[in-house]
């Protein structure tokens, strides 16, 4: 066949749409029924997860193959991929502004709840309060504030390896990788130790259900954007990436940057303002 004279890349017709499709319904039907408590429907989500996390290996592979090895990323392609990721975290965006929606509704206008008191009755009368009385919020200037310098400073070292390969620094672009993944794998550990030394549970109440909703998807984010570093770190090592040529680095790092400004906004909003009394550490 004659050789394309255009910059664009016609993709091969591709199996992962398909597969990525139906094992998000599967992993959807498994979840709901495992959390009615059906029997066996915890199995048909974790079908349904494996089969999520395959299609994204052999996808993202694909994608790999054809910008590193088959030279399919041209620059007009290049540009088609940044709108894609642009969109991708805009719609990243819209997710996160639902749960702020949730908690600001939920903190400004303070309604009656069964098991908890949402009234101060003093001098001046009735006053509705945020966290309800008998909440036993987290230290902000605890755990919450070592994360908060933890993502800051891997906010710099993926920078540190984003610029350190614009400079054809491979040494760099990798220790500037490894230190953000392991700033990254810090962060979750610590706000793991922190879900478990809470003081209330996710369920029962509005304050716990719309923390942990937020708080909970922003951790799975910063997850998924550690896999993702850890995945360009694994490529860096191969000799993948060049001055001219890595998306790949560069999706991750404006994923990652996202993920940290969507932290302080959470850590300013949920843990300085919405601060009552303070559980012991």
């Amino acid at each position: 066949m004659a050789e394309a004279n255009h910059e664009y890349h016609l993709v091969d017709p591709s199996p992962w749409p398909a597969v990525g499709s139906i094992s998000c319904l599967v992993m959807a039907f498994g979840g709901i029924g495992a959390m009615h408590g059906w029997p066996y429907f915890g199995m048909v989500f974790a079908a349904g997860l494996i089969g999520v996390f395959y299609t994204m290996y052999e996808w993202w592979a694909d994608v790999v193959e054809e910008g590193e090895f088959q030279g399919h990323h041209s620059p007009t392609v290049q540009i088609g991929l940044r709108y894609g990721m642009i969109l991708f975290i805009a719609s990243e965006v819209m997710f996160f502004l639902a749960w702020f929606w949730a908690y600001f509704n939920a903190s400004l206008f303070p309604a009656p709840q069964e098991g908890l008191d949402f009234i101060s009755r003093g001098t001046e009368g009735a006053v509705a309060v945020w966290p309800p009385n008998g909440i036993l919020t987290f230290d902000p200037w605890h755990i919450p504030f070592i994360n908060t310098l933890v993502l800051l400073l891997s906010g710099t070292t993926v920078t540190w390896a984003h610029h350190a390969i614009l400079h054809g620094d491979r040494k760099g672009l990798i220790q500037g990788l490894t230190l953000t993944v392991i700033l990254g794998a810090s962060f979750t550990a610590l706000q793991v130790y922190e879900y478990v030394h809470a003081a209330f549970s996710f369920s029962g109440n509005i304050y716990g259900a719309t923390f942990y909703m937020a708080t909970g998807f922003h951790g799975a984010h910063v997850i998924i954007g550690t896999i993702f570093l850890a995945v360009c770190l694994f490529r860096a090592r191969l000799g993948h990436f060049k001055p001219d040529h890595h998306f790949g680095l560069e999706a991750a790092a404006w994923y990652w940057h996202f993920v940290d400004v969507v932290w302080l906004f959470l850590f300013f909003s949920i843990y300085v303002w919405g601060v009552g009394t303070i559980a012991p550490h």
